[in-house]
């Protein structure tokens, strides 16, 4: 649809996606705050259709405020069901990235300085926020807009999207730059010119060096940070030979050398050392490693996730989350949606408060709605030898150190190769000249896994 009702009727699709998304949040909180959000948005779109003089403002004017009212009389019953019942909010997000919006994020605050420090370096090294899947790479990225200076401006492309799924160069190209004009706009404000399909198909290497011309006159004195994440589904592609090394990374290489105002950021669970194409064209990778939160960070994840939450948790239960999940903030909201599942289905008198008891009983239901994360590991990140070994080590329960004598008895072959690999996923460590799960809940669902 071509004319001024385009873009009107684009924002509406979004918004309906958007509301479709979080009425499937599974927890009533999440849903409030998702849809408190739109029916803002819905009243900024209202004022500017009010201030507008377009023919079709005064038509689409009456539609925004009936969803806006529609979307607020929902969250106001959601507030009141949630009231009624006494229910607990469980602010925990299961498997999906916390953006910007969700107040549930914590901590990182090290990494962030620590990033900001390296935009500073005059050598401009490409960085890598690396760690293991589900440890909060993308979190991280979504939420850098906040916790960085406005001088810096955060433009990240998350690559198992479009951009990778794209047929060829120029289909590439144009979703990385519709994600940047989409994230300056919503991080900073700034207005970027869009670059269109038809301007990349001749020469879309050459036209795109152009665009960022254009980039960088809009940005003024600001430094942005491009971030690729997930660079693995990018290599992947490449691989298939969708794409060739030579342009894409070249690419990536120029815009290193000879734009001191872009800071590359890749983010994967993989090092550079692990692709060596990727190697041989970025010099010199800063490493950022990212994993575990700090302890006083899960303590507040579990008690103060968000303001005023309703549950309390026994020193000892406490303890026993911190213990089980080491800090991984994927398990700790994993375990503690669990625990307010569970309370939610007590009786008002005892629900506010969560004992030991209470944990041991949500630790089956964690472990079976987790099973994918935990799946992954065992078919995407270890080989054959390595799952035997994890295997091995959670027969031997909790806590248990196996020394390497005993492993070399029982794997002869290529025992170091399969120890590094394990130790470089962090799923081991070395403890007193042996070898253990860094985490008991990953532990107990190899253990699981053996006896079904």
């Amino acid at each position: 649809l071509e004319g001024s009702a385009s873009p009107l009727l684009h924002s509406l699709s979004r918004i309906s996606q958007d509301v479709n998304a979080a009425l499937n949040q599974e927890s009533s909180y999440n849903q409030r705050l998702a849809l408190t959000g739109i029916a803002d948005r819905l009243n900024g779109l209202s004022l500017e259709l009010n201030r507008s003089s377009d023919r079709y403002a005064k038509r689409f004017c009456p539609i925004v405020n009936s969803w806006r009212e529609i979307l607020t009389n929902h969250v106001r019953e959601l507030a009141k069901t949630a009231e009624l019942h006494q229910e607990i909010d469980s602010p925990y997000i299961i498997g999906v990235p916390l953006t910007e919006q969700q107040a549930i994020f914590i901590g990182r605050t090290d990494i962030t300085a620590q990033i900001e420090q390296l935009l500073l370096d005059q050598r401009r090294p490409p960085l890598l926020l690396y760690g293991q899947r589900r440890m909060g790479k993308t979190s991280l990225l979504y939420n850098l807009g906040r916790l960085l200076p406005n001088t810096i401006v955060p433009l990240f492309v998350d690559l198992q999207g479009p951009a990778t799924r794209a047929t060829d160069h120029a289909g590439l190209l144009y979703n990385i730059a519709r994600k940047m004009v989409d994230l300056a706009k919503r991080q900073r404000g700034i207005t970027l010119l869009p670059l269109t399909r038809d301007a990349l198909k001749a020469d879309p290497f050459t036209r795109f060096d152009e665009w960022l011309d254009d980039v960088e006159l809009a940005l003024e004195k600001n430094t942005v940070l491009f971030a690729l994440d997930e660079f693995e589904a990018l290599d992947r592609a490449i691989a298939k030979g969708r794409f060739e090394e030579e342009d894409v990374l070249g690419m990536l290489r120029n815009l290193i050398q000879h734009r001191p105002r872009f800071k590359v950021l890749l983010a994967g669970s993989h090092t550079l050392e692990e692709f060596q194409r990727w190697a041989s064209y970025l010099i010199n990778v800063q490493v950022i490693h990212i994993s575990y939160l700090k302890q006083a960070e899960a303590r507040q994840l579990i008690e103060q996730p968000v303001k005023d939450f309703a549950l309390r948790y026994e020193p000892e239960a406490l303890q026993r989350v911190l213990e089980l999940t080491r800090c991984h903030p994927f398990l700790v909201q994993l375990l503690c949606a669990e625990i307010v599942a569970l309370k939610n289905e007590q009786t008002p008198t005892v629900r506010r408060l969560a004992k030991l008891s209470d944990l041991e009983a949500a630790i089956p239901e964690a472990l079976e709605r987790g099973s994918l994360f935990f799946a992954d590991i065992e078919t995407n990140q270890v080989d054959a030898a390595g799952l035997e070994v994890l295997c091995f080590l959670a027969a031997e329960g909790e806590g248990s150190i196996v020394s390497r004598e005993a492993l070399s008895c029982k794997f002869p072959n290529e025992l170091d190769s399969t120890l590094n690999l394990l130790l470089r996923r962090e799923l081991i460590e070395e403890e007193d000249e042996g070898y253990r799960f860094q985490v008991e809940l990953i532990r107990r669902w190899f253990a699981l896994a053996q006896k079904t």
